[in-house]
């Protein structure tokens, strides 16, 4: 017997018979407060995205005008024509997202239809995100609600930066160094 499976034996005799615990989830929700989609986008704002809200009649126009002469990868379900998938020459991605959250200025995807794999939106240099304003939660409990936790989930709070041991901020390290954000109301 290994050592695991000696502990866990342990373990399963000491809780036989024991009554199942519940555990409770009561997390602290906020009220949907009017304003999540400019608060949303004053957090995004605050780190370093490009962040433009335009009406949903205008969204294909402003997509054009964001993606201009890049290569982009466009995800299947995105909605649009592309397809772009050779990572090393294209200049950036487009996807939607899952869910945005208000608090955080953070913005979900879990990869599902439109948003592409992990790969497609960590390597290229740019990311053009779509996020509508139905999608937008005040808080990080309500975001989790929304998720499925057994799909893959990639958080974004901003374009990628880290900073060295003298608190050099460097941006483009572990993803995109730019991130543009589109809000569709």
């Amino acid at each position: 017997m290994s050592a695991r499976e000696e502990i866990l034996a342990k373990v399963r005799k000491a809780v036989a018979g024991a009554a199942d615990a519940e555990i409770p989830r009561h997390y602290r929700a906020q009220r949907q407060p009017e304003g999540l989609v400019e608060l949303f986008a004053e957090r995004v704002d605050d780190y370093r995205a490009i962040v433009h809200v335009v009406a949903s009649a205008d969204l294909p126009a402003k997509i054009d005008e964001c993606v201009g002469g890049r290569r982009m990868i466009v995800p299947d379900g995105f909605g649009r024509e592309g397809g772009w998938d050779d990572l090393n020459t294209a200049d950036g991605v487009i996807t939607n997202c899952a869910v945005g959250i208000a608090e955080t200025g953070t913005i979900v995807l879990d990869h599902g239809p439109g948003q592409g794999t992990r790969a497609q939106t960590l390597v290229p240099d740019y990311h053009l995100c779509v996020v509508r304003a139905g999608q937008i939660v005040a808080g990080v409990p309500e975001a989790v609600a929304r998720l499925d936790p057994s799909r893959p989930l990639t958080w974004i709070s901003g374009p990628s930066a880290t900073s060295d041991i003298e608190l050099n901020r460097v941006e483009g390290v572990h993803g995109p160094r730019t991130l543009e954000v589109i809000i569709s109301t």
